[in-house]
């Protein structure tokens, strides 16, 4: 009996221990979603969403809360997976859905500080007019799942503000690299670089991201026009994947572009008075000091001057998904100096200081270059404000101004030291002071060679000879950028050669997919054929199809895919690594196995190999890696026989101001608005489009969208008297019409 008894008493304990255990590992909810509460807010704002025949959303409002509210609702309709990746990125709190692959990039976040500096600033340091893009932003996400509760949106709904301030605080350093610097810091500790990629920015570690943005003034186009192209490289898929809508509000905002999840406001695009286009740039906008501390492990203290000095000391708490409702408690410490944030690594103790630290007024930039009607307005914006850390941006208006500016958040150093190396954190001398005024960063505007052009190239090559800034002219601490990519090259021998460029023309070579004869891969041709084949019939065969390649990337080339595909073999995605001649010779061997292996043949058209793949289908398509028409595949030739687009030219605009007041509108997406429904005729309606380089031209007037709507719908108050003023055709604050045209 004794012994029942003492199992018993043990059953007992396991079941406690085990109860204890669920308890522990159970994830808790958080603030529990309330339908009627996001509703009541939802009826606050009126709202009128049109979706065009490509299923692309058109929001109206009479205020620029309005449409915020609309695009929030319409995006959460085609892709609320991805945005709420981004929630959950914002809040470091991505791994409790997608566990281990997201824990450093959780701890990332919340080391470097933004989420604590948005929680304590988000009622004085935020603007008024932040905070009511923001909060209507987060309510059209919580209004939508209000209608869509099956969804699971209530897992990490309700939304804030301060999700969507956050959001723009932590993101643009992941453009400008931090996160690779903080990856080769920590040395082994942790992924720390592949998570921030895949888990916050979504983008694979083997996808290359670049851009092009290109722009040509009046006195330049065959016919007086003023063009922009609007040409950035994202991943086709994933949390920083473009979604194209338009938004209208009777407070001034016209236009339509780009947004990423996540993002309340266009990102890039035009409207009937300006556009812009965004590439990304690496100016050296952080340092990484080496810290003396009382403790090599577990430090508390620095040295400063001779002094010692508190480190500031925090406890980061997150949760790493398991199974189920499952997941584990993570812990770890995070320590701040005044250079930045702190990090303990086997070779020592480093601090980071970070453009971006703290930086709450992205909104009030992106809301100012949203309403700018000129360039001048555009850059006094950018002038004024000066939030937005990196970026190259070219910017056209219909009057026939342009510009190419390199944007910079550069801040104030002391001279004398190499910023390209570690630096000691004990003086501080050495310390940033301030911010330099945008007017120090290099920039062209209305130049007399007409245009304007940026594919992540140096900004000292951005329009013709006599209008180019000069090295000089900047300091060393700023590390503008001085690499020339093939799309660069090929952008001013195209662009810069043509002093009569019709808009066939500007279309034509923005889809360029020619290597320059000075790229890295012309010379790398050109030096494997120089060195030849040393009687090795393999090898003799490859080089005799390399001759045969007239260095464009034509979908019905047989030379393209041995030439491409051993270029990045040899010398990395972007095809700008330093190689030696003999893995060169390496990459072309095994190119061409894999190529007989895969086709039975080494020279397959580059149709056959280069695919635009969604669901079931495929398109072939021209284009390469750092061709301005820019394909980025992913795939084993082996396994698929094929590689699949997975980055590159995704959303595409054209836009074209006529001298008679007239514009045009041209835009292409890679897929299809309806970026995760299979079932949707959106979800690859473009896709076939996209492969021919083919463009259609979004309706920008109420009439004429409302001719071709497949859908019409009123998300919040539903009725007002501005949509009775738009239904029975009365002026409105937001009606569109030929004046929009004409003014």
């Amino acid at each position: 009996m004794a012994i029942w008894k003492a199992l018993g008493g043990l059953g007992v304990a396991v079941i406690l221990a085990g109860a204890g255990a669920g308890l522990y590992l159970w994830t808790p909810s958080g603030e529990r979603f309330d339908p009627e509460k996001a509703r009541a807010a939802a009826s606050e704002y009126q709202t009128r969403i049109i979706r065009d025949s490509y299923g692309v959303p058109h929001v109206y409002g009479p205020r620029d809360r309005d449409v915020v509210f609309g695009l929030a609702y319409a995006h959460a309709e085609d892709d609320w997976r991805r945005i709420e990746e981004v929630l959950r990125s914002n809040r470091g709190r991505l791994a409790e859905i997608k566990g281990e692959e997201a824990s450093n990039s959780d701890f990332l976040i919340w080391a470097l500080g933004n989420i604590e500096a948005v929680e304590e600033g988000y009622d004085v340091a935020v603007s008024p007019e932040a905070r009511t893009i923001a909060d209507a932003y987060a309510e059209g996400l919580n209004a939508w799942c209000a209608d869509n509760p099956v969804s699971g949106c209530t897992r990490t709904l309700p939304a804030r503000g301060h999700d969507i301030i956050a959001g723009y605080a932590n993101r643009p350093p992941f453009f400008y690299g931090l996160d690779g610097e903080i990856n080769s810091l920590l040395n082994g500790e942790g992924p720390i670089e592949m998570s921030a990629r895949q888990a916050y920015l979504g983008v694979p570690g083997d996808v290359q991201l670049g851009s092009n943005a290109l722009a040509v003034a009046p006195s330049r186009s065959a016919d007086g026009h003023t063009r922009l192209a609007v040409n950035s490289h994202q991943p086709y898929e994933g949390t920083v994947s473009w979604y194209e809508v338009r938004l209208k509000s009777g407070e001034g905002i016209d236009i339509l572009g780009g947004v990423f999840p996540g993002s309340p406001l266009i990102l890039h695009g035009a409207g009937p008075d300006l556009g812009w286009a965004a590439t990304v740039n690496r100016p050296d906008v952080f340092d990484v000091f080496r810290l003396e501390t009382d403790d090599p492990v577990k430090p508390r203290r620095y040295r400063m001057d001779g002094e010692w000095k508190d480190l500031a000391v925090k406890t980061i708490r997150y949760r790493v998904k398991m199974w189920g409702p499952f997941s584990r408690p993570v812990a770890r410490e995070g320590l701040t100096s005044e250079h930045g944030p702190v990090f303990v690594t086997p070779r020592g103790v480093f601090a980071v200081s970070y453009m971006g630290r703290g930086e709450l007024r992205y909104l009030d930039q992106y809301l100012a270059m949203n309403k700018a009607r000129s360039v001048e307005e555009w850059r006094a914006a950018q002038t004024r404000i000066n939030a937005i850390p990196s970026n190259n941006y070219v910017v056209a208006d219909r009057s026939g101004s342009i510009a190419y500016v390199y944007n910079a958040r550069m801040p104030v150093r002391e001279e004398g030291w190499d910023r390209r190396k570690v630096l000691p954190g004990d003086v501080s001398s050495v310390l940033w002071r301030g911010v330099e005024p945008v007017e120090r960063l290099p920039a062209v505007i209305n130049p007399a060679s007409g245009y304007v052009v940026n594919a992540n190239h140096t900004p000292f090559q951005a329009s013709g000879p006599e209008d180019n800034p000069s090295p000089d002219a900047f300091p060393a601490s700023f590390g503008v950028d001085v690499v020339m990519t093939n799309r660069g090259m090929r952008a001013q021998e195209l662009y810069g050669q043509d002093d009569s460029i019709t808009r066939e023309e500007f279309i034509a070579y923005k889809m360029d997919d020619r290597y320059s004869e000075a790229s890295n891969l012309r010379r790398m041709v050109a030096e494997l054929i120089e060195a030849g084949d040393g009687g090795d019939q393999g090898l003799a065969e490859a080089l005799d199809l390399l001759k045969r390649w007239d260095g464009s990337a034509k979908m019905d080339s047989r030379s393209a895919a041995l030439a491409i595909l051993s270029g990045q073999r040899a010398m990395g995605g972007q095809i700008n690594q330093p190689a030696s001649t003999e893995a060169k010779i390496a990459a072309v061997r095994e190119t061409a196995d894999l190529l007989r292996s895969a086709y039975g043949r080494i020279d397959p058209m580059w149709s056959e190999v280069s695919r635009i793949v969604r669901g079931a289908s495929s398109w072939g398509t021209d284009g390469g890696p750092d061709a301005l028409r820019a394909v980025y595949a992913r795939g084993d030739l082996l396994k698929d026989k094929r590689l699949a687009g997975a980055a590159g030219d995704t959303f595409v605009m054209i836009a074209d101001w006529g001298p008679d007041g007239s514009y045009l509108l041209s835009t292409i997406h890679q897929f299809g608005s309806a970026t995760q429904d299979p079932a949707s005729p959106h979800f690859a309606d473009q896709a076939p489009l996209f492969a021919a380089k083919a463009f259609k031209s979004p309706p920008m007037t109420l009439e004429g969208v409302l001719a071709e709507a497949e859908r019409e719908y009123f998300p919040g108050a539903g009725s007002g008297a501005w949509v009775e003023a738009m239904e029975s055709g009365n002026p409105s604050p937001v009606q569109d019409g030929a004046s929009d045209t004409d003014r």
